[in-house]
C-alpha cells in the first residue's frame, strides 16, 4: 500500500507542475501576441510621380508610427482597382472618384474614397499648334478610353466652346451626346498610358499634367485650354468599405495631408497640381 500510495502521489505531482508550465507557457504565448511595438505593413498601389512622391515622403512619418509602408508600383490604369479589389494591397492612389465610382459599378466591388490629396489640372496638346483657333476642320484629338475620362475631355471642349453636349449629361457624356460639332473634329480614344505617346500622331491630345510633365509641357505654359478650377476630378487616397476605418490607412491618410507634402506641391509641382486639403 506505502508503495502504491507513493506512486499516486508522484504521478499528482508531476501532473500539477505540467499544469503550471502549460499555464505559464499559454501566458508566454498571449503575451508574444499582444505584440506592443510590433510593425504592420501597408502596401498601397500607385503608378507615376507625383503619386509615389508624396507616398515617399509619408514613409519616414509613418515608420515613426510603426507602420512599415510598401509602395506597389503597377503598370496601368486597371491593375491598382483589381489589386485593392482582391485585398492584394490595402489602399491605392492614382485615380479620381468618378473613375473609381465607375470601377465599382462595374466590378460590383466597394472602394471608397480616404481623402482628397491633389487636382490635377487637365487639359489638351498640340505639336502643331499654338492656339486652339488654329486647330483645323476636321482634327483629330485623342482622349483618354475610359468612360469618366471620355466625359471629362468632352465636358472640357463644350466649356472651350469646340463642340455642344446633350444637356445635363455632364460627365457621363459619350460622342454619342455631342450635339454639335462644327469643325468636324474626329476624337480618338487612346488608353491613359498610351496618350502621351500619340502627341506626335493627331493634332491636339487631352491628358492630365503626370502624362504631360515628363514631355516637358505644362498646363499653365503649354495647353491650348484646360478644364478650369470646379474640376470634380481630384486625385484621391482610396481604400476599400472593410479597412478605411482602421489606424493605419487613416494614418497614412494624416502623413498625406501633412504641411510637408503642401509644400512639396507648391514648390515642385505649382503649375500642374494644387493641393486639395
Amino acid at each position: 500500500m506505502n508503495k502504491k500510495m507513493a506512486l499516486m502521489m508522484l504521478a499528482l505531482i508531476l501532473l500539477l507542475a505540467g499544469c503550471g508550465q502549460n499555464q505559464n507557457g499559454k501566458e508566454d504565448q498571449e503575451s508574444g501576441q499582444s505584440g506592443a511595438g510590433e510593425e504592420v505593413t501597408l502596401k498601397v498601389a500607385a503608378l507615376i510621380p507625383p503619386m509615389t512622391d508624396v507616398l515617399e515622403m509619408a514613409k519616414p512619418k509613418l515608420k515613426e508610427e510603426g507602420i512599415n509602408l510598401e509602395i506597389v508600383i503597377l503598370s496601368d490604369n486597371v491593375q491598382p482597382n483589381n489589386a485593392l479589389a482582391n485585398k492584394e494591397v490595402d489602399a491605392n492612389f492614382f485615380q479620381h472618384v468618378p473613375y473609381m465610382e465607375e470601377y465599382n459599378a462595374n466590378n460590383g466591388s466597394e472602394l471608397v474614397p480616404v481623402v482628397p490629396i491633389y487636382n490635377a489640372v487637365f487639359g489638351a496638346y498640340s505639336k502643331r499648334y499654338d492656339k486652339i483657333e488654329d486647330l483645323p476642320e476636321g482634327a483629330t484629338i485623342a482622349i483618354p478610353n475610359d468612360p469618366s475620362n471620355i466625359g471629362r475631355s468632352l465636358v472640357m471642349f463644350e466649356k472651350n466652346g469646340l463642340i455642344k453636349l446633350k444637356e445635363g449629361v455632364g460627365i457621363k457624356a459619350t460622342q454619342a451626346d455631342i450635339i454639335d460639332n462644327p469643325k468636324n473634329y474626329k476624337f480618338k480614344e487612346v488608353d491613359l498610358l498610351m496618350l502621351a505617346r500619340t502627341l506626335d500622331d493627331v493634332d491636339m491630345v487631352a491628358m492630365t499634367p503626370a502624362y504631360a510633365k515628363p514631355l516637358g509641357l505644362t498646363p499653365k505654359n503649354d495647353a491650348l485650354i484646360t478644364e478650369g478650377k470646379d474640376s470634380e476630378f481630384t486625385i484621391t487616397l482610396i481604400a476599400r468599405k472593410d479597412n478605411v476605418d482602421s489606424e493605419p490607412i487613416q494614418k497614412l491618410a494624416k502623413a498625406m495631408t501633412s504641411p510637408e507634402v503642401k509644400k512639396f506641391f507648391e514648390d515642385n509641382y505649382s503649375e500642374i497640381a494644387l493641393p486639395a486639403f
